[in-house]
């Protein structure tokens, strides 16, 4: 919610360039995982299933996966509470590094998620850090799940908590930490208009 993804999306439509939101392939995987009831604590089973794994974007920007479009299914609070966990599985991890770097490698793309400049693209040409304070963010965020009608107005204490357990757990993960690249320009958002 600091803006990563609205940002992306209107840089790479600004330059005519191919936009790619890895955070959505976690969530998708995610919601698959647990649409699936599949066992993450058994190895053998994570790697079976994330051998038949089959991920896409199309025109839209709307993201598939083993053929379906799961875009409108991976914001809701049941899969933003269960991805952190799921994307620190370092075989899960291993297996979307490798299908960003495929897209990535096809021609120029803005990228976006917490690990792009670190883990997966770290010779970059440009890298931002776009950071907003809890509030803004958790603020924004309820906005969104307002209007996919999964919280209610109310919810504002919930949401602000489950985004701070979030960002502690992805920022100390063992596997690919969410943590600002030493080269990257940082960007707060917390008082810029999405145009700003």
């Amino acid at each position: 919610a600091s803006g990563k993804s609205t940002t992306a999306k209107g840089v790479s439509e600004k330059l005519g360039i191919t936009h790619l939101d890895t955070g959505a392939m976690y969530r998708a995987v995610t919601w698959e995982i647990i649409e699936f009831d599949i066992d993450v604590s058994d190895k053998n089973i994570v790697e079976k299933y994330l051998s038949t794994v089959k991920m896409y974007f199309d025109s839209s920007n709307d993201i598939f996966i083993n053929g379906r479009n799961v875009f409108k299914k991976i914001r809701k609070s049941k899969i933003s509470s269960k991805v952190s966990e799921i994307s620190a599985i370092p075989k899960i991890r291993k297996k979307m590094v490798e299908i960003q770097r495929d897209i990535g490698s096809r021609g120029d793309c803005v990228l976006e998620g917490r690990d792009i400049g670190t883990v997966v693209f770290p010779n970059a040409d440009f890298k931002f850090f776009i950071i907003a304070s809890d509030e803004a963010r958790a603020n924004r965020r309820l906005d969104d799940l307002i209007k996919v009608g999964d919280k209610n107005p109310g919810d504002f204490k919930i949401v602000l908590e489950e985004l701070i357990l979030r960002d502690h757990k992805d920022s100390t993960r063992d596997h690919s930490p969410l943590k600002k690249a030493d080269d990257a320009l940082e960007i707060d958002t917390t008082h810029l208009s999405i145009y700003e």
